[in-house]
C-alpha cells in the first residue's frame, strides 16, 4: 500500500498560479493526486503546471477561470471532467484578492470586488464542484476552503477582507452539514500571516506590528498551510467535517 496521502485522486485547485494555491498544488502532486490548476492569470498557472510532480499516470492541467463568473467556472469544470473522464474529489478554494482601505475611505467598488472573489467565487466553486461530485456518486469528496485569521480577528483597514473570509468560515459549516449525508467533506483554514506575493505589499511596520503577537515569531510558509490542507483533503481526516483549522503560528 503506497504511503502517499491521496495517490489516485483529482484535485482542483483555484488560485493556483502563486502563493499559498501553488504551494497546494505542489504538496497534493507530491502525494500522488492529478492537479487541475486554476487562476486568472493564465502565465502563471501555466507555470505552476510546469512545476509539479508528475508519476507514472500523473498528469495536471492548468485551466485559467475567473471564480466570480458561474460560467466560466462551469465551463472549467467541465473541460476538467472531460479531460480526466470523472469529476475531481478534491477543491480547494484559495482564490483571494486584497483592496485594502479604513471603512471610512473604501468605496462600494473595492467592497464589492473582494466580497465576489473572496466569498462569492467560494460559493460558485463549491456549488458547481459538490453538484458534480455528487451526481458521479463520489463519496469521499473532500472540500477545503481557505478563509483567515482576520476573518475572527478582524483587522485595521481590511474590513472588505475580514468579512469576506468570515463569510467563507460560515458557508464551511453549512457546507459541511448538508453535503456530509453525500459523502462530502467541507473544513477551512485560517492562515495566519503568511508569506506569498499578497503580504509583499504590506509595509513593513505592519508587518512588524503582526510579528510581535507571533509566537514562533516568524511569517509563515505557504507550503505550511499546504501541508494541513493535503491532511484535510486525505482520507486520514475522515472524520473532520466542518472544522476550521488555525495554521498561524500561534
Amino acid at each position: 500500500m503506497s504511503s502517499k496521502l491521496v495517490l489516485g485522486k483529482i484535485a482542483f485547485v483555484t488560485g493556483a498560479g502563486s502563493g499559498i494555491g501553488r504551494a497546494v498544488c505542489q504538496t497534493l502532486a507530491r502525494e500522488g493526486a492529478c492537479i487541475i490548476a486554476t487562476d486568472r492569470n493564465p502565465e502563471a498557472v501555466r507555470e505552476t503546471v510546469g512545476l509539479l510532480t508528475r508519476d507514472a499516470g500523473q498528469s495536471h492541467i492548468a485551466l485559467t477561470m475567473d471564480v466570480t463568473s458561474a460560467n466560466s467556472v462551469n465551463t472549467s469544470l467541465q473541460s476538467a471532467i472531460e479531460h480526466f473522464s470523472r469529476p475531481p474529489s478534491i477543491v480547494v478554494n484559495n482564490a483571494g484578492i486584497t483592496k485594502d482601505n479604513f471603512i471610512l475611505k473604501t468605496d462600494e467598488r473595492s467592497f464589492q470586488d473582494v466580497i465576489d472573489v473572496n466569498l462569492k467565487g467560494t460559493f460558485l466553486v463549491l456549488q458547481a464542484t459538490a453538484k458534480a461530485m455528487s451526481e458521479a456518486g463520489i463519496t469521499d469528496g473532500s472540500i477545503i476552503n481557505v478563509a483567515s485569521i482576520v476573518g475572527k480577528w478582524g483587522n485595521i483597514g481590511q474590513a472588505n477582507y475580514s468579512a469576506s473570509k468570515a463569510g467563507v468560515e460560515a458557508l464551511t459549516k453549512t457546507a459541511a452539514k448538508e453535503f456530509g449525508k453525500l459523502g462530502i467533506r467541507c473544513n477551512a483554514v485560517l492562515p495566519g500571516f503568511i508569506a506569498t506575493p499578497m503580504t509583499d505589499t504590506v509595509p513593513e511596520n505592519v508587518k512588524a506590528m503582526f510579528l510581535s503577537r507571533v509566537a514562533a515569531g516568524r511569517l509563515g510558509r505557504p507550503e505550511e498551510v499546504a501541508e494541513v490542507i493535503t491532511f484535510l483533503a486525505s482520507d486520514r481526516s475522515s472524520y473532520v467535517n466542518g472544522a476550521s483549522v488555525e495554521v498561524t503560528g500561534g
